[in-house]
């Protein structure tokens, strides 16, 4: 236990030296801790160099925020507000989102209010990279703060990234997590894709079209214009009505935190220091047990570990966890004092295809339970090679392995019956569509069978094929055994009666 937990200890013993507040707590009358110590009791590392370097990323313009100023020592709003670096735009299209927000006080205070968690970082990550603070409002215009939002095409979390995008800028997504909802790994990938997008386009107006639209896009558009002696510029190019006011949204935006009142819009204060921490994770842990330790609702831990997609946290996979402040520092002392196993779940490769109930026989849990946490439905296989999660006991004590937690994955196929293959010759009145009545199966089916339209007549005499389910057949000495469901009787064409 001791050689187990001496990382976490250290971890620990750096955190009691953080300044604390309380949980979901960051209004501007928190005592601030120091910046220095929270980095370092979080074990803040170095993101990865993006691709162009922080001095070809940043506008001229561009220029930190003077952290003399007493506003921006604690007021993160000022701090956001010093460094806009990007160029304004203005007309009807941000006039139209100013009224929209300026309408939905509600709305804007509940989003900023959830921002609350996730600015401090963000902006912290934007000033390390020499980038523009408008970056940090560009949430607001994907998914209103919300790590869990899903849009109709199918993007996912804060930053809103496509699953192939995801997987370009190393966001895992898997049985176990989604990363594009993970709070650190999303903004990670974000900010390396707009500084990518900003070192090719040198234009952020060009380069936020391009996160919202694709690069490739934005190039066509522009090699469009230029081929017809037209101005490149964003406000010049033909593009999609979404991509058309995605920029507006965030000028409109930036304009009501540059100076809310103007728009009868109060701000949450926010304070100008960490609200979580970075707690590591050693060991597989039920994300049940790391809530009880924490002292924090289920709730609170989804919204700062969004990308969670199962009961229990592999080590492998999600080395470290987000807390609050106090509760990190009781989760580490209640994990350090746990006796006995952390994980009550583990995973399990099916060795063959199976189906659900023989799988669960097989790890000793219910088929219902099976079914519901690995979200199988009904009339399906479990595919071979295909991950689950079950209950971890004694036979397997092990944490799951580092390849299992990155690649995990389920595949599913239809349950079918096993069909015998029936043919017969067709009569005069036979369609596609009597033939499928008949043998109780679907026109489709009879039709592309037979490589006809769902409409089709077949011909006096044509080779008719349908594929009927084998039933099984009752039990004799030898057992049951399957038998072929008995093919209704050949339609045979009228013959005139003999005289």
């Amino acid at each position: 236990m001791m050689t187990r937990f001496a990382g976490l200890m250290v971890a620990l013993a750096l955190a009691g030296c953080a300044t604390t507040q309380s949980p979901g707590s960051a209004g501007a009358d928190a005592v601030p801790p120091p910046v220095a110590s929270a980095d370092v009791a979080a074990g803040v590392a170095a993101a990865p160099a993006p691709a162009a370097s922080a001095a070809a990323a940043r506008p001229r313009a561009a220029a930190a925020p003077s952290l003399d100023d007493e506003a921006a020592r604690t007021d993160l709003w000022a701090r956001v507000r010093r460094g806009f670096a990007m160029p304004e735009l203005d007309g009807a299209l941000v006039a139209d989102r100013e009224r929209w927000y300026a309408s939905r006080p509600d709305y804007v205070e509940r989003m900023t209010t959830r921002s609350s968690r996730y600015m401090f970082y963000i902006v912290e990550e934007l000033e390390r990279r020499g980038l523009p603070t408008e970056i940090a409002l560009l949430p607001y215009v994907e998914s209103a703060f919300n790590p869990q939002a899903v849009s109709s095409a199918r993007a996912s979390g804060m930053w809103q990234f496509m699953a192939a995008t995801g997987k370009d800028f190393d966001l895992k997504q898997n049985l176990f997590r989604d990363d594009r909802r993970d709070v650190l790994a999303s903004t990670r990938a974000a900010l390396d894709y707009l500084t990518r997008l900003y070192t090719e386009f040198g234009d952020w107006q060009l380069a936020l079209a391009a996160y919202n639209w694709g690069e490739g896009n934005v190039r066509r558009a522009i090699a469009k214009n230029r081929k017809a002696g037209l101005p490149e510029d964003y406000a010049s190019l033909k593009m999609p009505e979404e991509t058309r006011t995605y920029v507006p949204k965030l000028q409109a935006v930036k304009n009501i935190v540059a100076d809310p009142e103007r728009f009868g819009i109060v701000l949450p204060a926010l304070a100008n220091h960490p609200y979580f921490l970075r707690v590591p994770i050693e060991g597989d842990i039920d994300v049940a047990l790391a809530v009880r330790l924490a002292g924090v609702t289920l709730e609170e831990f989804r919204i700062l570990n969004p990308q969670m997609n199962k009961p229990v946290i592999l080590a492998a996979g999600t080395p470290q966890v987000l807390l609050p402040y106090d509760n990190a520092n009781r989760f580490l002392h209640g994990l350090a004092a746990h006796q006995g196993a952390t994980a009550s779940w583990t995973a399990w490769v099916a060795p063959r295809t199976l189906k659900p109930a023989d799988a669960a026989k097989a790890v000793g849990m219910s088929e219902a339970t099976l079914r519901e946490v690995n979200a199988i439905p009904p009339r399906m296989l479990v595919k071979a090679g295909s991950t689950l999660l079950v209950p971890r006991g004694s036979a397997v004590a092990a944490d799951v392995s580092e390849h299992l937690a990155d690649n995990a994955a389920l595949a599913l196929a239809p349950d079918l019956p096993p069909l015998r293959k029936v043919s017969f010759k067709a009569g005069r009145q036979d369609s596609v569509a009597s033939v499928a009545k008949r043998y109780r199966v679907s026109a489709a089916q009879v039709a592309q069978w037979n490589r006809l339209a769902p409409g089709a007549r077949f011909k006096a005499g044509q080779k008719v094929v349908v594929y009927t389910p084998v039933k099984p057949a009752k039990a004799g000495k030898a057992g049951v055994r399957l038998t072929a469901a008995k093919p209704e009787p050949k339609v045979r064409a009228k013959t005139k009666p003999q005289t």
